[in-house]
């Protein structure tokens, strides 16, 4: 037993030091200069964003900046193809982490979270934050949150990220990583932030009023 966990540990270390290299050996607009060629033909673009979505994990991009190519390509028609990308591209890390990350107390806390919550509201609620997508992705994972209602809650749960990069997307002349930046409005954060605060609202008064009865019995 000690060997697995070792050799998981292992595993994860060697993980997190091939994103950390490719992260810095590879530029987004270097990627994204040479990918516009590919927005000529859509068949061609598919295939090409497809393996950028599968690729995506490992160079440690926003996941909204697939919302942007497809954004450039397709306009604003292309919000279902991009959030599909978004959804693709979040399911690794999750897997990874339902895999390799279960147990300890982080675990046990999200789990008892998503237990009282459900799987599919934690998940819109973590989606809809204005957070890096691949820690709410390895959180969801270590939490033990079901896949069926991983995809469903990060469809959800992105769907403005996806509407407000594609709208980026669209409305930009030439295909860059800044677009990125451009395509999260603050008002859009502080609602988004909002909606998730009230999805999660009854479930963390119920803890408090749990604690609370708790206290008093004590006493």
């Amino acid at each position: 037993m000690r060997r697995l966990r070792f050799g998981a540990r292992i595993g994860v270390g060697a993980a997190l030091a091939a994103v950390v290299v490719a992260a810095a050996v590879t530029s987004p607009d270097a990627v994204l200069s040479r990918l516009a060629w590919a927005t000529a033909d859509p068949t061609r673009f598919v295939a090409v964003a497809v393996c950028l979505a599968l690729a995506r994990p490992l160079l440690a991009w926003p996941t909204t900046l697939l919302a942007v190519v497809v954004g450039y390509a397709f306009g604003v028609g292309g919000v279902p193809f991009a959030l599909a990308l978004i959804v693709l591209t979040s399911v690794p890390p999750f897997l990874f982490a339902r895999r390799f990350g279960r147990g300890g107390r982080v675990a046990a806390a999200g789990e008892a979270f998503v237990e009282r919550t459900g799987d599919v509201r934690s998940v819109v609620a973590s989606r809809l934050l204005p957070a890096p997508s691949d820690v709410v992705s390895v959180a969801a994972g270590v939490s033990g949150v079901r896949l069926g209602a991983f995809v469903v809650g990060t469809a959800v749960g992105e769907t403005p990220w996806a509407v407000a990069g594609v709208l980026a997307g669209a409305s930009a002349e030439t295909l860059a990583a800044g677009d990125v930046a451009g395509a999260i409005d603050l008002r859009l954060g502080v609602a988004a932030a909002l909606a998730a605060a009230l999805l999660v609202a009854p479930t963390l008064y119920e803890w408090y009023d749990e604690r609370r009865r708790s206290g008093k019995d004590a006493v």
